[in-house]
């Protein structure tokens, strides 16, 4: 299979599906990781919060510790566009690599970067057979994340929080919680679906693969 995951930041990935991604890769699958933006950004007095480079290289790093390949579009933080450059760049990624299966943001994400992203990705992957939509943040919008699709990731738990640990200059920022909140966001979903730790998606379609007989 030839896996596509699309994040609009340098952490959205590694936060909504990499224990997935750490599966595909230990069974023979290509990875590849698209992030939109340079994820740099500063507070509203322009303070530097993160480094654009520091972001990039942040996300070199756990690409390899995945085994996935990385493309960095470079678009601005926060002005993430819905428009055909940016569908043009993905479409042209997708049949590049010839995709089968993709990951990216839920459509109805509060962030706007986020949202554009998953439109942009949802018109780019319209023919590919197997879509679906990860969340990468707890914040509720207007329509609750009901999730219907379920990966195991117990084996691979552990190797999911380094991947996000390795966000320093975010995990500096906001300290142990996004460690906490995933820990308890896959045990629940683990709980679901009767195994220790799973990550949950919405599936646009997904395309069962053949079955012998």
């Amino acid at each position: 299979m030839n896996i596509l995951a699309v994040g609009a930041h340098y952490d959205d990935i590694e936060l909504g599906c990499s224990g997935s991604l750490i599966n595909h890769v230990k069974n023979g699958d290509t990875v590849w990781m698209v992030v939109v933006s340079d994820s740099g950004y500063s507070d509203p007095d322009g303070r530097i919060i993160r480094n654009s480079e520091t972001a990039k290289k942040e996300g070199e790093k756990v690409a390899k510790m995945i085994g996935a390949r990385l493309i960095g579009l470079s678009y601005k933080t926060f002005y993430i566009p819905f428009d055909e450059k940016l569908t043009s760049d993905l479409t042209r990624i997708i049949e590049t690599n010839r995709i089968d299966t993709i990951y990216s943001h839920w459509t109805k994400d509060i962030h706007r970067d986020h949202q554009n992203t998953a439109k942009s990705v949802l018109m780019a992957a319209r023919h590919i057979p197997r879509f679906l939509m990860y969340q990468s943040n707890w914040y509720d919008s207007d329509q609750a994340f009901h999730a219907t699709l379920y990966s195991d990731i117990s084996d691979v738990i552990e190797q999911k929080l380094e991947a996000v640990r390795a966000h320093q200059s975010e995990i500096k920022r906001t300290n142990t919680v996004w460690i906490d909140y995933l820990k308890n966001k896959h045990r629940i979903d683990g709980m679901k679906t009767n195994v220790a730790f799973a990550e949950a998606f919405i599936p646009v379609r997904y395309l069962l693969p053949e079955l012998s007989c």
